[in-house]
């Protein structure tokens, strides 16, 4: 099933529309939570945005298995289509507000009204016990309060938001680091591939230049 928000998908150079984007099929995905606020790990459901996008959520079952995924966040919630929508449009709309701040550019008026709209929608219930914070609430209430992280994480002046350094990672990350020396979005996700790229790189080259040296002899 491909999303139906297709058309809302951006590449890197803000609102220009993506085309080939390529869905997951339901439940093949695995989700990355590491971009440091949920409304980030949102707009990295779709990944390589300049290249060969993949849109992670494709149906209304895979937005339900992220949300369940994503700490904080109530671990399970039904998406029926009109949500699954809304759920998408957010997401295009966080990503492109996130890029906005990360190339020094005024929001996008667009982006911004439907981030404010969502987040004065009802907000989730809260409780706290022994064990923690627990929330609770329909998935509107859930995208509320991802809508609200939004405008509390993009308000912030001394926020550092930077994209990832891997060359065909797009993903969108709070930098928490000290001195804001953070380079990738996740080790896992992309810093070890590219160290292992470069070991490689180095390998490739050690070994010609062996090889000419001997020719060469």
């Amino acid at each position: 099933m491909r999303s139906p928000f297709m058309a809302g998908v951006t590449g890197s150079a803000g609102d220009d529309l993506v085309t080939g984007l390529v869905t997951g099929q339901d439940g093949d995905v695995d989700f990355a939570y590491v971009s440091g606020d949920p409304a980030l790990d949102l707009a990295g459901t779709v990944v390589s945005r300049r290249d060969m996008p993949l849109d992670g959520l494709a149906t209304p079952s895979d937005l339900e298995r992220w949300v369940a995924g994503c700490d904080g966040l109530p671990a399970r919630v039904t998406a029926d289509p009109a949500t699954f929508e809304s759920a998408l449009s957010l997401r295009e709309a966080a990503y492109r507000l996130a890029l906005d701040r990360v190339l020094g550019r005024p929001f996008g008026p667009g982006s911004l009204k439907i981030v404010n709209d969502m987040a004065a929608g009802p907000a989730p219930s809260v409780r706290l016990s022994d064990a923690g914070l627990r929330m609770s609430g329909d998935l509107a209430a859930v995208l509320s309060h991802i809508a609200r992280s939004a405008v509390v994480l993009l308000a912030d002046p001394d926020a550092r938001l930077k994209e990832c350094g891997r060359a065909v990672c797009t993903r969108i990350y709070l930098d928490r680091s000290r001195g804001a020396r953070r380079t990738w979005c996740g080790m896992d996700e992309c810093g070890n591939r590219v160290k292992a790229a470069a070991y490689r790189a180095r390998r490739r080259a050690s070994s010609a230049g062996r090889a000419a040296h001997g020719s060469g002899a």
